[in-house]
């Protein structure tokens, strides 16, 4: 099941004096419908906060910090039963309630339960639960032992480690806990989970452990050893556990019950048929390959290069790796260029503070090894920003498995605009910024809408950049339209992973290592999130163009972005409403 902060630990800006949470109530009131909508939307928080403190910690409810999920045995019924209750009501205001802004924000909460109570039924009649414990304490604890954590609240890792390790007063270590809830959910004809994810889980678990360890040195957190020390004897045996008793139980085949990877898409914000996806996704497919091909050649003439195929072009850019020692300091420079491009072109409203970026951990890079924005805290945010984790490759790959994606120049324009400026880093601080209700904040975001835009923000900046930046941006948006049908192909029963390989491998030229690492996403990461990407970017493009051609010679590129990023991360089709019936008749009255 997914919780509202599970969404957010996936991704118009802070002031450079950052106002208390006290002073951006009182130098800017809130509308009477938010308020009402947030009294809503603090029921539901409140209860989920009782199972899974962890998710309102993330995002950023300080009381819950050092708390740790509910996995006692009955905690499912008990979810049930009280997410049941709390739905009825919420049905029952939406019959009172008149404002429409009310009213979107209770549909909102009443799918966002419709969805958790779905899950967890389906999960329950189909899978036997199997936890990643270490990686999922890694990430917990990463949470609060961060540069973009509050100082204060640091202290709390302690606390929360030795919840996790039965350290603290009547607790249990969660290694046991999970081991208890495995068990108590076997049962005839269940699925166990998958055997690659589980091997891979086990090899991990070093790294897991020894990125926790340097967190706790990093930030100087006394007292922890008891508790370390206890970690390090039960993620072993955990590793031990895992192989001996799931490893047998695990499934050979990666795909889930139907049911539940449909449900899996519509939490990703997918609320199309695959075969429909599919089909634009494909077309999408052949006309950017189609553009790799045409850009090549002039890659090649101005590199005084023979081959002038798209594939031996993408080869020779690569070639020109950037190294590790350097890379931070390359995309820093990359960004203040994009920046400037922006400016010129009056694409959007800049933040004025510099952009937050550092190299990633190898604990980081085993967990993620792709470059990603870390987001910032979005409640009581008291000036953290959104951070760009750079990586270079994953430690627990094999040799054969290297990523040379990410770290050569051509690739760090792209993936500069997809993650820091105009992209996600500029997303997340429009929320911080702009007070939008609680449940547009928690409840609607999912990957559609933030992909979406990010895919976006590549296409704003793509005319802007050097040729080779280009034709990078194109690799990675056909990367985004193989997503849309491959992730579907595959979890349909449609394609064999070997023939999904050879388009990732042959078609879309990217490296053994980030083809498994897409495969493994599809497959059993996260089965039907893959293509959010594609489906949001395809949304938006739509509504510029419909913008564009209500608006003609009146159309401002950087007030149509700018009203965008105001409207937080909602969902799209409340995003073109509010275009179509706010932004463009202003934009008319404004130009007669």
């Amino acid at each position: 099941m997914k919780t509202f902060a599970a969404a957010i630990a996936l991704a118009v800006a802070l002031p450079l004096a950052p106002l208390s949470a006290q002073e951006q109530a009182e130098t800017r009131p809130t509308p009477q419908w938010v308020e009402t909508s947030n009294n809503y939307t603090q029921r539901l928080i409140a209860f989920e906060a009782e199972f899974f403190p962890t998710g309102a910690s993330s995002a950023g409810y300080e009381e819950y910090d050092g708390l740790v999920n509910d996995m006692s045995l009955d905690r499912d019924e008990r979810y049930l039963a009280g997410a049941r209750e709390l739905r009825a009501d919420f049905a029952d205001a939406l019959g009172r309630e008149s404002n429409p802004y009310v009213r979107q924000d209770l549909e909102i909460l009443i799918d966002a339960l419709d969805r958790r109570i779905e899950g967890i039924v389906i999960e329950r009649e189909a899978l036997v639960e199997f936890s990643e414990v270490p990686q999922a304490i890694f990430y917990s604890v990463g949470q609060l032992l961060s540069d973009q954590t509050a100082e204060q609240r640091r202290e709390k890792a302690l606390e929360l480690l030795q919840r996790y390790t039965g350290t603290a007063p009547n607790t249990e270590p969660m290694t046991e806990l999970a081991k208890r809830r495995f068990e108590a959910s076997r049962g005839e004809g269940k699925l166990g989970p998958y055997i690659v994810e589980v091997r891979e889980s086990i090899d991990k678990i070093p790294t897991f452990a020894a990125g926790i360890r340097e967190l706790f040195e990093k930030y100087a957190i006394a007292g922890a050893d008891e508790a370390l020390d206890a970690m390090d004897e039960q993620f072993a045996d955990y590793a031990d556990w895992t192989r001996e008793t799931v490893l047998p139980l695990a499934r050979t085949d990666p795909r889930l019950p139907p049911e539940l990877y449909a449900l899996n898409r519509r939490n990703f914000g997918i609320d199309a048929d695959p075969q429909d996806t599919m089909r634009e996704a494909r077309r999408g497919f052949y006309e950017i390959r189609a553009q790799m091909e045409a850009l090549a050649p002039q890659i090649a003439a101005k590199n005084g290069w023979a081959e002038t195929d798209y594939a031996s072009v993408m080869r020779r850019l690569k070639e020109r790796s950037i190294p590790d020692d350097s890379i931070e300091e390359y995309y820093r420079d990359v960004n203040r260029q994009l920046e400037d491009k922006i400016r010129e072109e009056n694409i959007v409203d800049l933040p004025e503070y510099e952009l937050s970026m550092r190299i990633a951990s190898a604990a980081e890079s085993a967990a993620q090894p792709a470059p990603h924005m870390r987001p910032p805290r979005l409640i009581g945010n008291t000036g953290e920003q959104g951070t760009f984790v750079l990586t270079t490759g994953n430690p627990t790959a094999s040799a054969e498995d290297a990523y040379d994606d990410f770290n050569f120049p051509a690739a760090s324009w792209t993936l500069s605009a997809h993650e820091a400026r105009p992209g996600h880093e500029m997303q997340f601080a429009a929320l911080v910024e702009q007070g939008v209700s609680l449940a547009r904040l928690l409840y609607a975001f999912n990957s559609t809408n933030v992909e979406g835009w990010a895919l976006y923000a590549e296409a704003e900046m793509l005319p802007h950049e050097p040729i080779e930046g280009q034709f990078v941006a194109q690799q990675f948006r056909l990367l985004r339209a193989a997503r849309a049908f491959l992730d579907p192909m595959l979890n349909l029963g449609m394609i064999t992973r070997e023939d999904a390989e050879r388009v990732l491998r042959e078609e879309a030229l990217f490296s053994p290592g980030m083809v498994k690492q897409e495969l493994d996403r599809y497959q059993y990461r996260m089965p039907g999130q893959a293509g959010s990407y594609y489906y949001g970017y395809r949304k938006l493009i739509d509504l510029r163009t419909e913008t564009e051609v209500a608006l003609g010679e009146s159309f401002d590129e950087r007030a149509f972005n700018d009203f965008l990023l105001s409207q937080g991360i909602i969902p799209l089709e409340l995003m073109a409403k509010a275009v179509r019936e706010e932004f463009i008749p202003a934009q008319k009255a404004a130009a007669s």
